[in-house]
C-alpha cells in the first residue's frame, strides 16, 4: 500500500482490511466449503461476511433477503476471482501462471496440520511461499494492473476508481489535420463593383427580411438620414421578433438617385435600350428645351456631390452613362492619399478628347502588362518576339492579300466605271483608313476591360466640368435619347431622391442526398452599392448565427473598377471619414486597397463565422 499524506504506515483502510479477510478465509476452507458459502471461514465462531449492510450472502439461502449490495470501501484492485490466474516469479526469472485452484488443492495435500489451525499459525509449503511472493507482488502492482475477468462475488466489492487527470503529451505526427482549427476569416476582400442582384440562402428563415411594420421602415429611414446605427448582440435567437434589426435592414436598404423618372428604370444605362423600348415614350425626346431643363438640374446634383465628397461627407459616387461608367472615390478610399476617378469602358475618342482638355490619367491595367513584360528573362522575352513576329508575317500575307485583290477588284472596278462614264464621281480611300490601321493597338482597347481610365488629385475637378460640357454624355438617337446620366450615391445630394432596394424571401425545400432539407432564401434587386452589400451581410450574421452563402450578379462594366491604381499610400490610413454617414466597419474595410483586380466577387460563404469567396 502507498503511504499518503496524514496516515501511519501500519494503517489499513477498512477495504484493505476486508480483501485480506477474504483472501485468509478462502485459502483456510476447502473447495466445497469455499463454492458454498464464500467470504465465511468454519474457524470462525461468527460467520464474516463482506463489509456491506445488506444480509449474509448464501446461495442456498437467498428467499428475498440476499440482494447483493455495493461495498463502498471496496475497489477493483481488492476484488478476488478464483478463476484469475496469478503470475508467480520464479527465482530463477521465469514467469509462470498458476490457477488458484490448483494452488489450493495442492496445499491442502502438502499441508500437515487442519486448515483452520493453519489460518492462525500457518506452516508455508514451497508453493505456499511462492504464493506469499505473488501476492506480496500483487500487492505493490495492485494500483496498476486490473483483474480482466471477475466472478459474481466480486462483484460486491467493486468501486469507482477516483479520475486522475494526467496530460497526455501528443507528437505532431500524432495530430489529425482534422484536429486543427482554420483559420477564422471575419471579413472579405472590397468590391467597388456595382450589383443588380443578391442571393441570400440560409438553413434558418429570412422572413424577418421582409415585410416590416410602418414604425420600423420609418425608424430605419430615420437612421439612415441621421447615420445612426445601432449595435446587435453577436448572435440573435428570434431574429423575428427583434426590431432594431428590422431596423437595421430597412436602413441598408436606402439609395439615393438623380434623375428619378418612375416610369423608366434608370439602371443600368449601358445595353437597356431594348429594355427602356418597352417603357413609354419620352416627352423630352423631342423637346429641347425640356433637355436642357434635365441637363441643368443634372449638372447641379453633379457639382454637388463633388462638393460633398471634397468635404468627405460622401464617401463615392457612380455615374451611369448609356456608354461608360465612372466611379468616384473620396480621400483615403482604396488607398488612396486624394480624391480619385475609374472610367470604364473608355474609347479612343474619349480618351483623346480628355487629353484636349488637359485631364492627365493613366491605363492601370496596360501599364500593369507593361511591367510584366519587363520582368521576363531573356529567354521568355525570345518566345515572346517569335510569336509577335509571326503573327505580324501572318498580318503582312492577309495584308498583301487582301491588297492585291483590292488592287485587281480597283482596275476592274474602274474600267467598269469608265465604260459607264462615272470614274471621276467615285473617291478612292484617303490617309485616313491607311491612319486608323496603323493605330489598331490603340483602338483595340476600346470596350475592353483593359481601357479601364484613372483620374487622380485636382485632375478630377476638370473631369467633372468635362462631363459637364461633353456633348456625347447623352444619347443623340435611341430610347435614351436626352436622358442624363444616372447618378448613385449612398448619402443624400441635391436634387436626389431616396430609393430603397426590394427585397422577397422564400421558403424552398432543397434535396441533399436522399432527404430534403428546408432551405430559405432572400432575394435583393436594384442598384447594389458597395456599402449596402457590406451592410447587409453584417446583418445576417448574427441573424443567421454565422451561417449563410450569398450569389453576386455584377453589373459587368464596373466589375474592372476594383483595380487597384493608386500610386501614393503615404498618408491614406490617416484621413479623416468618421462624417462620411458610413459604418465605421464599413469605412475600414474600403479603406483597404482592392485584392481583386479586374474582376468582381460571385460568390461569399460564411460557415460558423468564418468568411469563403469566389471571384
Amino acid at each position: 500500500m502507498s503511504d499518503q499524506a496524514g496516515y501511519s504506515p501500519s494503517f489499513k483502510r477498512p477495504s484493505e482490511i476486508m480483501r485480506m479477510r477474504m483472501k485468509r478465509a478462502r485459502l483456510s476452507t476447502n473447495g466445497r466449503d469455499s463454492a458454498d458459502s464464500p467470504g465465511q471461514s468454519d474457524s470462525s465462531p461468527s460467520c464474516v461476511r463482506p463489509f456491506s449492510p445488506g444480509p449474509l450472502f448464501s446461495t442456498l439461502n437467498r428467499t428475498g433477503g440476499g440482494i447483493k449490495r455495493r461495498n463502498p470501501f471496496a475497489s477493483l484492485e481488492n476484488t478476488y476471482s478464483p478463476r484469475k490466474k496469478l503470475v508467480i516469479y520464479n527465482d530463477d526469472g521465469n514467469v509462470e501462471a498458476v490457477d488458484l485452484n490448483q494452488i489450493k488443492a495442492s496445499s491442502e495435500k502438502e499441508g500437515d496440520g487442519d486448515m483452520s489451525t493453519r489460518t492462525d499459525c500457518p506452516t508455508f509449503s514451497p508453493l505456499s511461499s511462492r504464493l506469499t511472493k505473488a501476492e506480496k507482488w500483487e500487492d505493490k502492482d495492485v494500483s496498476r494492473k486490473k483483474s480482466p475477468s471477475f466472478s459474481e462475488d466480486d462483484s460486491l466489492f467493486e468501486e469507482e476508481e477516483e479520475d486522475v487527470n494526467i496530460p497526455l503529451l501528443k507528437s505532431p505526427n500524432s495530430i489529425a489535420p482534422a484536429s486543427i482549427a482554420p483559420p477564422v476569416c471575419t471579413q472579405y476582400p472590397a468590391d467597388w463593383s456595382l450589383k443588380t442582384r443578391l442571393l441570400f440562402t440560409s438553413s434558418l428563415s429570412l422572413s424577418w427580411a421582409e415585410k416590416p411594420k410602418a414604425q420600423e421602415e420609418a425608424l430605419g429611414l430615420i437612421q439612415h438620414c441621421r447615420a445612426q446605427f445601432t449595435s446587435l448582440p453577436h448572435s440573435l435567437q428570434d431574429p423575428k421578433s427583434c426590431s432594431e434589426l428590422r431596423c437595421a435592414f430597412q436602413q441598408s436598404l436606402v439609395y439615393w438617385q438623380h434623375p428619378s423618372i418612375p416610369w423608366i428604370p434608370l439602371f443600368p444605362r449601358i445595353n437597356a435600350d431594348r429594355r427602356l423600348k418597352s417603357a413609354k415614350s419620352s416627352p423630352w425626346a423631342q423637346d429641347t428645351t425640356l433637355q436642357q431643363s434635365l441637363m441643368n438640374e443634372w449638372s447641379v446634383s453633379l457639382s454637388s456631390l463633388y462638393s460633398l465628397m471634397k468635404a468627405r461627407l460622401c464617401p463615392y459616387f457612380y455615374l451611369c452613362s448609356y456608354q461608360f461608367t465612372v466611379l468616384f472615390r473620396a480621400a483615403g478610399l482604396a488607398g488612396s492619399d486624394g480624391i480619385s476617378a475609374l472610367i470604364s469602358p473608355t474609347t479612343r475618342g474619349l480618351r483623346e478628347a480628355m487629353k484636349a482638355e488637359g485631364i492627365e490619367f493613366t491605363l492601370p491595367l496596360v501599364e500593369e502588362r507593361r511591367r510584366s513584360k519587363e520582368l521576363l528573362t531573356p529567354q521568355e522575352e525570345e518566345k515572346v518576339k517569335e510569336k509577335a513576329e509571326e503573327c505580324c508575317e501572318l498580318q503582312e500575307d492577309d495584308a498583301d492579300d487582301q491588297g492585291n485583290n483590292g488592287e485587281d477588284d480597283e482596275d476592274g472596278s474602274l474600267s467598269w466605271l469608265k465604260a459607264m462614264g462615272v470614274q471621276d464621281k467615285i473617291k478612292r480611300p484617303d490617309n485616313i483608313t491607311a491612319q486608323l490601321r496603323k493605330e489598331g493597338s490603340a483602338v483595340s482597347l476600346d470596350h475592353k476591360p483593359e481601357s479601364v481610365v484613372c483620374v487622380e488629385g485636382p485632375h478630377t475637378f476638370t473631369l467633372i466640368n468635362f462631363l459637364i460640357n461633353c456633348k456625347s454624355l447623352v444619347a443623340a438617337a435611341g430610347a435614351q435619347t436626352g436622358l442624363p446620366p444616372t447618378l448613385l450615391a449612398p448619402v443624400a445630394f441635391r436634387g436626389a431622391t431616396m430609393h430603397t432596394l426590394k427585397a422577397r424571401s422564400v421558403n424552398v425545400k432543397s434535396q441533399v442526398g436522399s432527404a430534403y432539407q428546408n432551405i430559405s432564401s432572400l432575394e435583393i434587386t436594384g442598384p447594389i452599392l458597395p456599402t449596402t452589400l457590406h451592410n447587409i451581410t453584417t446583418l445576417l450574421r448574427p441573424a443567421q448565427k454565422g451561417n449563410f452563402s450569398a450569389t453576386l450578379y455584377t453589373h459587368a462594366p464596373t466589375a474592372v473598377m476594383n483595380t487597384h491604381a493608386t500610386k501614393d499610400q503615404g498618408t491614406a490610413g490617416s484621413v479623416d471619414l468618421s462624417s462620411c454617414g458610413l459604418h465605421p466597419v464599413s469605412v475600414e474595410q474600403f479603406k483597404q486597397p482592392s485584392s481583386l483586380g479586374k474582376t468582381a466577387l460571385t460568390h461569399i460563404s460564411m460557415n460558423n463565422y468564418s468568411y469563403t469567396w469566389k471571384n
